[in-house]
């Protein structure tokens, strides 16, 4: 007879600062995919791992100077945890001790220490290891996380199987080592304007080349699903219909007609923001960015990572607004407001620019001149609203809660990439899509109801103020329930247009900005509560209406 003793499987807790390598560790431990890699905060959601003996949790970053939504969890899911594994970055092992040991009172656990291979190997390295071991009676076990040898894995099982508490201090020994990379271009004279080609040239070649696919398959879509659409008409009651294959002034708003072209406009962009976006943060470029950016954009009362996190929103908006839980709290509500007024989505640009192409070609201008200045106005406008609404908390120059260590480039790993990736493409198809399919049900309604038609003629008489024809009203209530209802204000082909080229430029700009699409708005919402996106939604339409009202009027008055 054979007799099996089951052991009790034990919980064990990684901390430690940001960008030390948990979630790669915990990766390569359990041999499945985490989150995150090599980005500070990006661990947004505290994750869960099983090996063969330990049941592994995996949490966000620790960034004591700040006070982010992820420093928060991270705090708050320690207090229920006996045994904790330190993660510690050899290159700077003082500090991290200083700053993490205090954390863990009355915890017991081992310390990993982590980007050895940066450290000069030899005794006096071992032994400062070995000083640090006796004082604390810690067990603290060498590693590279990206690939940490089958024996160190082994020597950290042992030492979580036999650990021991925490000291309530920092040691008194220190390694005496702090390791830097050397400066490179990017912390050079010119490092600004580089960091920001670097920032820019990718996510204009993205926008324009997922644009430039979903132009292609667009008919091709649309003639797929066209005979679904139409079944649909002819077989269901109309109020069944609706919430499928509902339109308005011949623009589909139902899930069926909308759908689809949601993932063929927004889908492409998203993913190839998240190959580029991988590729920057798992070599560690993104935060050498962050650091030479920062002096930049403090004014503005954000961060050097609060801005990559903007970038992002031209991809979608929602991955972006749920990135910020990584931003200081201090910045996050800006972050925010940055995406939310001045991220163009892959759903807005592309409908932005056909109608400024298509209005100033009805009039007869080059194409390229409203375009080059919505960009500017979008620009220049959302840096004025910034300033204007940001606290000065976080406008101070002595507001350092960015950490502000030169990282170390590396090669990217295929596994890391993928793992960024995946996070991301889960954020957009299991956070955005399902808020996304209550929208055309809800919106599809609106549109059966008649409500957008009284709404419409109710705003007809305040386009005046903007110098707009009453028939752009229309697409200012589309366009603040999906962005792509810009496309209402294209002009129709053979036709004469009611709008001059500027009239265009300030349409675009007005439906671009007025407020955020549906989607976004009740992302903000989940994330910052209702009352904070009400009053950031107030405070963006009454911008958004004074900067279009003085763009539309400086046509008028210069003729």
């Amino acid at each position: 007879m054979t007799i099996t003793i089951a052991l009790e499987r034990q919980t064990v807790l990684l901390a430690g600062r940001e960008s030390v390598g948990k979630s790669q560790l915990a990766a390569a431990w359990a041999k499945q995919p985490a989150r995150s890699a090599n980005f500070r905060g990006s661990t947004v959601h505290i994750e869960h791992y099983r090996t063969e003996r330990f049941d592994l949790v995996d949490t966000p970053g620790i960034l004591r100077t700040s006070d982010s939504e992820t420093t928060r969890l991270t705090i708050q899911e320690m207090d229920q945890h006996e045994t904790v594994l330190l993660v510690v970055q050899a290159t700077c092992l003082d500090e991290d001790l200083a700053e993490m040991l205090p954390l863990l009172k009355g915890k017991r656990g081992a310390v990993a220490v982590t980007f050895w291979d940066k450290v000069q190997p030899g005794e006096a390295s071992q032994e400062a290891l070995e000083r640090l071991e006796r004082e604390t009676r810690l067990r603290f076990i060498a590693m590279n996380a990206r690939m940490p040898a089958t024996e160190q894995l082994r020597e950290l099982e042992e030492a979580i199987e036999h650990s021991q508490a925490f000291p309530e201090k920092p040691p008194k020994s220190k390694t005496g080592w702090r390791i830097e990379p050397r400066p490179g271009i990017l912390e050079g004279r010119f490092g600004a304007v580089f960091c920001l080609i670097l920032l820019l040239i990718p996510a204009l070649l993205t926008i324009f080349g997922a644009n430039r696919l979903a132009d292609f398959l667009h008919p091709l879509v649309a003639q797929a699903i066209q005979p679904a659409i139409e079944w649909v008409n002819a077989s269901f009651p109309a109020w069944l219909a609706a919430p499928l294959t509902a339109e308005y002034d011949d623009f589909g708003y139902g899930l069926l007609n909308m759908g689809p072209f949601l993932l063929l406009w927004a889908f492409p962009t998203v993913v190839l923001f998240a190959v580029i976006s991988a590729i920057y943060k798992t070599t560690g470029l993104i935060e050498r960015i962050n650091v030479t950016l920062h002096p930049l954009v403090r004014p503005l009362g954000l961060s050097g990572r609060d801005l990559v996190r903007v970038l992002v929103g031209f991809g979608c908006n929602v991955p972006a607004v749920i990135s910020t839980r990584a931003c200081s709290s201090c910045s996050r509500g800006n972050a925010i407001s940055a995406i939310s007024f001045g991220a163009a989505c892959s759903y807005q640009l592309p409908a932005t620019l056909a109608v400024l192409s298509a209005g100033a070609v009805a009039n007869g201008t080059n194409p390229l001149w409203p375009m080059f200045g919505y960009f500017a106005y979008l620009l220049v406008t959302t840096m004025i609203y910034l300033r204007l609404t940001s606290t000065s908390v976080s406008r101070d120059r002595l507001n350092m809660l960015m950490h502000f260590q030169r990282p170390f480039l590396q090669w990217p790993s295929w596994a890391a990439i993928y793992r960024e990736i995946r996070g991301t493409l889960e954020q957009f198809l299991f956070q955005a899509m399902p808020i996304f399919v209550v929208i055309c049900g809800v919106t599809s309604l609106l549109a059966y109801s008649g409500a957008i038609a009284v709404l419409s003629a109710v705003l007809s008489p305040i386009m005046t103020i903007f110098n707009l024809p009453a028939s752009a009203s229309v697409a200012m209530v589309m366009a603040s329930i999906r962005k792509d209802g810009i496309f209402l204000l294209t002009p129709l082909e053979g036709t004469a247009t009611p709008m001059t080229t500027l009239q265009f430029l300030t349409a675009v700009y007005l439906a671009g900005v007025l407020l955020p699409c549906l989607v976004t708005a009740l992302q903000i919402s989940r994330e910052m509560g209702w009352q904070f996106a009400v009053k950031m939604m107030a405070r963006q339409a009454i911008f958004a209406s004074l900067f279009a009202a003085l763009l539309g009027w400086i046509g008028a008055f210069g003729n």
